[in-house]
């Protein structure tokens, strides 16, 4: 009878690996990682064709651990979406068209890109959460009109430009986002020029 070499491989050392014990967390730390791995997820693909196990493994965490924060994909999906217009709105500060309106938009978008895009490219087509991006969509339109106002006579063209401009320049940003960023110390009056190019055209010739 043979006896086991002492210098031989451990018996537990020929086991399968198992995976990586996840590391623990207080609760609010918790809940911010799934929310950021939640919004990567969300934003490469939209809300109907992410589910919770997607997440999960963008998290590195078991479906069970999101449930302990979160009842359903639903909820998950729209606390991301609050903690986004919080952000955005911590960011963006003032209701005027100051000269740092346009440059603190562009860096809300540059700080959380995916959540950016997620408030006004996705969940402005998911039914289900329309009436965020719509109360966001009516803000913005009420404080263009109002500062616009200064500089374009009431009117039919007021509204017009009050309606396009907050539209121009979201969809301005997310195009500088999906184009890579370029010039980010251009970009501001890059985009200003094009509001401005709108305010010219509302003007009474």
């Amino acid at each position: 009878m043979t006896t086991p070499d002492p210098g031989g491989p451990r018996a537990d050392a020929l086991a399968p690996a198992g995976p990586p014990p996840v590391r623990r967390l207080r609760r609010t730390e918790r809940r911010e990682q799934i929310l950021d791995a939640a919004t990567r997820a969300f934003a490469r693909a939209g809300y109907a064709a992410t589910g919770l196990d997607d997440v999960a493994a963008e998290a590195g965490l078991t479906r069970a651990m999101l449930y302990r924060h979160f009842e359903s994909k639903a909820d998950l999906y729209r606390a991301v979406l609050d903690r986004a217009c919080l952000r955005l709105a911590e960011a963006t500060g003032a209701d005027d068209f100051d000269g740092d309106a346009i440059p603190a938009l562009l860096r809300a978008a540059a700080a959380d890109p995916d959540g950016f895009r997620l408030l006004f490219r996705h969940a402005a087509r998911e039914p289900d959460f329309r009436d965020l991006t719509d109360s966001i969509t009516t803000a913005s339109r009420e404080v263009a009109h109002r500062n616009l106002a200064r500089a374009i006579p009431a009117g039919p063209w007021l509204d017009w430009a009050a309606n396009l401009i907050p539209t121009l320049t979201v969809e301005a940003v997310i195009a500088w986002l999906d184009a890579g960023r370029p010039d980010p110390e251009a970009a501001a009056s890059r985009v200003d020029q094009a509001v401005r190019g709108v305010i010219a055209a509302a003007r009474p010739h």
